[in-house]
């Protein structure tokens, strides 16, 4: 081979290159001499068309006269548009670079091509290192036989069964498909699956509180011994660009942690008529078609309600299970079809009690509690009727509605006590969303320009809204900027508090009280803040969601804390059915497949949880065996109920002195997360005192060896100077209001400490003074009711 200095003879061209540049002059060669055989052979080629004459359906091309290139003849069969490209050789040996291989880009072509997440690349890519490895087999071969293997492994769990409703509309029977699992074998699963069985409680408890002083009762249901079914139903999108609608049912067994649930039935949707829609008989008859379809999924409960079922569980300890129906979780619209009351426009348009329609704005006075036996004998005696128009005045005088209702075949189930409070529709999205928050958008607060002219859809996010308007809000709506303003606020806060109140997640005999209270009050400042608006604006307040409040508490002490029956958590199923619709499907016949993939989903948890509890147990067996296996990484250091993460590395303390050089706080002392998602962010917290609780920000954060012992210190800015005379302001709208000290007053605390992190608003009016964000949870929000309490100040708008 010859050397790179050395001069080589082209064997195309004849001219003499070094020899470090032979290869690419050879190929440029080969492409010229390419080019020159091929115009050879186009002339040739005109040269014969010319001696031709044309064909039927040939095709002339006749090029600019300026292109100076002769007129061309092609027959029909060989013309194309296109140019001919010739082969060349690939400019890269290696076209998948960057990836180092080509397998490694096949990977991750398919990865991109199903929007995986990163986490479930990182899990794809674990499998195949271990399969490349050899430390397990992969044996599947191809869809079909996944396909086939999901279907075996499915069968453990009931399915779900296709039924046909038909209800008469105007003589004509009209066809339904419903979609359910048997509802009682689905129980029966749970209580076969060693997995959920032991967390079955059958046995009704009273549990106690100490507080300091005296044990306090914590208000829950006292139904516990029956199987208790909470169960949801509402209409949802299924993409938010499409029309398509789904109409889910989910089930919790309240026995069970409330985060266990599934789907168990998939309702018809009827579709409007245009010449029926919002007429009496059309209404009646979506309603049938709805009872009729969801008793298919009560069959097996209505059964067994009435005489109980021996049932040997897990644990081979035979139960007589009692079926009972305490809680449905649902929004008014659908508390209306579920009771069969006629709503909005109805005499007794709340689906729990028989509150007047004009009466609903008063939250003081008790109304008779509807029943299901008193709402069948109303239907009865209006069916007894010699005539039609006698039968609906019957029925209007109790805003009832001709079709009987599914519930009512259940034994000990009353259908309007077992309609619940709820908190996301009926506040966040109705009370404050509907109401509240659009008060504020009609005061033209050009300060909340991004946020007031933005329309929300979504509960949740007017949920976080509403805890934090009071804070942005509270220098603007003052007594002396707007009075009617200022007591808006006021109305916003007494809300803010009783929603809090509702969100808890343990209630004693106190915080009912206190809930109670805070209900009264908000209803004695909306009744002030009405009276003073009405001339204004004549906005009537007179609606189901302000009434509903009065049941909240009488829920609690009933069926237990709002986490129950709160429908935000059965909306979190819509994300699960709208992924399966967008990433599954065909948009073809819909729900069947919905329910397949989900059937499937089911069955690869439960695998799942079985597959992480058998490692789980092999990890604590080697543990015993090798106990240094089990010690914490070292980037991760537990004091308490503190963590610390994100080792940095070990510093001096000259060297942090250094670093920190420009910040009083390191002065001959010592950040927390210095890039926290690209930003600096040093969280405030809580602090343990002797006295009373501290408040601060982290600066910085570390583990300090002496000698053989390690200690975990922090670097706080405290925020505890004296505020002095709490301003009327701050009472008004229960605000508790904190001062930082300065910079060079930072000191040091040990971790174990930190009672937990805080937020906090600063004070627009006041440099360094800011004010506790106690709205954000129910621990804070409990929290600085009692700091309030000891200090003797709390909310007091007058």
């Amino acid at each position: 081979m010859p050397q790179a200095s050395e001069d080589v003879l082209c064997q195309i061209c004849g001219a003499t290159m070094p020899a470090c540049g032979i290869m690419s002059h050879t190929r440029m060669c080969e492409k010229k001499e390419r080019q020159r055989q091929e115009e050879e052979e186009l002339t040739e080629a005109l040269q014969e068309t010319r001696k031709k004459p044309p064909q039927l359906d040939d095709i002339k091309i006749e090029y600019h006269p300026h292109s100076k290139i002769p007129s061309t003849v092609h027959p029909f069969s060989d013309f194309s548009r296109r140019c001919p490209t010739e082969d060349t050789m690939p400019h890269h040996a290696s076209p998948w670079e960057p990836f180092r291989t080509r397998l490694d880009f096949k990977v991750t072509e398919i990865a991109l091509a199903a929007a995986m997440t990163k986490d479930q690349i990182n899990r794809l890519f674990e499998l195949m290192c271990c399969a490349a490895s050899a430390k397990e087999d992969f044996t599947l071969q191809s869809h079909d036989e996944v396909h086939t293997l999901w279907k075996m492994a499915s069968k453990q769990f009931t399915p779900f069964e296709t039924s046909t409703i038909s209800v008469l509309h105007h003589g004509e029977a009209c066809e339904y498909t419903m979609y359910s699992r048997c509802l009682w074998n689905w129980a029966l699963d749970l209580m076969r699956d060693i997995q959920f069985a032991p967390h079955f409680v059958f046995d009704a408890q009273h549990l106690y509180k100490f507080n300091g002083a005296r044990f306090l009762q914590l208000r829950l249901s006292p139904d516990a011994k029956p199987l208790v079914f909470i169960l949801y139903a509402d209409k949802a999108k299924l993409s938010s660009f499409g029309t398509k609608k789904g109409y889910p049912i989910v089930v919790r067994i309240a026995n069970l942690p409330v985060e266990i649930c599934n789907v168990v039935g998939w309702l018809p949707i009827v579709k409007e008529d245009p010449k029926h829609s919002r007429k009496k008989s059309f209404v009646n008859f979506k309603s049938a078609v709805w009872h009729e379809s969801f008793l298919k999924l009560l069959e097996a409960v209505i059964v067994h309600s009435k005489s109980g079922y021996w049932f040997e569980c897990w644990d081979h300890v035979q139960h007589l299970l009692w079926p009972l129906i305490l809680i449905l979780s649902t929004n008014y619209e659908e508390q209306c079809v579920m009771s069969l009351i006629r709503g909005l426009k109805g005499k007794f348009p709340c689906p729990v009690c028989l509150v007047p329609q004009e009466q609903q704005l008063v939250l003081s006075d008790a109304h008779l509690l509807c029943t299901s036996t008193q709402s069948l004998g109303v239907l009865n005696v209006a069916r007894s009727t010699s005539t039609e128009k006698e039968k609906e005045k019957q029925l209007k005088v109790y805003s009832l509605r001709d079709v009987e209702n599914c519930f009512w075949k259940v034994s000990h189930c009353n259908i309007h006590q077992a309609l619940s409070f709820d908190c996301l529709h009926s506040d966040n999205a109705g009370m404050w969303g509907d109401h509240l928050w659009s008060e504020l958008q009609w005061r033209n607060l050009k300060h909340f320009l991004q946020v007031v002219g933005v329309d929300f859809n979504d509960g949740l996010a007017h949920e976080d809204i509403s805890k934090m308007i009071i804070f942005m809000a509270q220098n603007v709506l003052s007594r002396t900027n707007s009075e009617l303003g200022h007591l808006l606020l006021c109305c916003i806060r007494c809300y803010v508090d009783l929603d809090i109140d509702a969100a808890l997640e343990v209630h004693t005999e106190d915080t009912i009280a206190a809930g109670r209270d805070a209900l009264s009050q908000f209803s004695t400042l909306m009744d002030l803040y009405i009276e003073k608006l009405h001339p204004e604006t004549g906005k009537s307040w007179n609606f189901p969601k302000k009434h509903l409040l009065m049941h909240l508490f009488d829920n609690i002490l009933a069926k237990g804390v709002t986490w129950n029956y709160n429908t935000k958590v059965n909306e979190k199923m819509h994300g699960p059915l709208r992924a399966i619709y967008l990433q599954q499907m065909n948009f073809r016949d819909v729900t069947p497949q919905i329910l397949h993939y989900d059937h499937w989903q089911l069955t690869s948890t439960s695998i799942r949880d079985e597959i992480d509890d058998l490692d789980a147990y092999t990890d604590n067996l080697k543990a015993a065996i090798e106990p240094e296996a089990t010690k914490n990484s070292e980037d991760v250091i537990n004091a308490a109920h503190v963590q610390l993460g994100a080792r940095q590395g070990d510093f001096s303390f000259s060297d942090i002195e250094q670093t920190h050089a420009t910040d009083r706080a390191f002065f001959d002392l010592l950040q927390c997360n210095p890039k926290f998602f690209g930003s600096p962010r040093y969280d405030c917290v809580i602090i343990k005192t002797e006295h009373q609780p501290l408040f601060a920000r982290l600066i910085y954060m570390f583990c300090c060896k002496v000698g053989g012992t390690e200690l975990s210190l922090a670097l706080i800015h405290p925020y505890d100077v004296g505020i002095g005379v709490c301003h009327r302001q701050d009472l008004d709208l229960g605000l508790w209001q904190v001062q930082a000290k300065p910079r060079s007053s930072s000191e040091f605390i040990f971790v174990e400490s930190i009672i937990c992190g805080i937020a906090l608003a600063s004070d627009p009016e006041a440099v360094n003074d800011y004010f506790i964000m106690d709205t954000i949870d129910t621990d804070m929000f409990l929290r600085i009711k009692a700091l309030q309490g000891s200090s003797g100040l709390h909310f007091q708008c007058q």
